[in-house]
């Protein structure tokens, strides 16, 4: 393997694991489908105090599917519509 496929291919890594840490905000909780172990969904219900945001995260797995942990955490950017 040359030098600029080995640098295409580790660009290539970086931008798939910067988009998949990136946190999707949903309006319901109800709307999260797909949870993953260890993705983390911010759910802009109004249930948690003002400048805060429910975070929803696939904490681990059971024989039932994806357990999720939920905690109010600091609202980073405007507010989702």
């Amino acid at each position: 393997m040359s030098l600029r496929h080995a640098a295409c291919l580790s660009l290539l890594l970086a931008a798939a694991f910067a988009t998949s840490t990136h946190a999707a905000t949903v309006g319901r909780e109800q709307d999260i489908v797909d949870l993953k172990l260890g993705q983390r969904v911010m759910v802009d219900d109004g249930t948690c105090p003002a400048g805060q945001v429910k975070e929803v995260r696939g904490a681990k797995m059971s024989d039932k599917g994806i357990v999720r942990i939920s905690s109010c955490v600091a609202r980073y950017g405007p507010k989702s519509k």
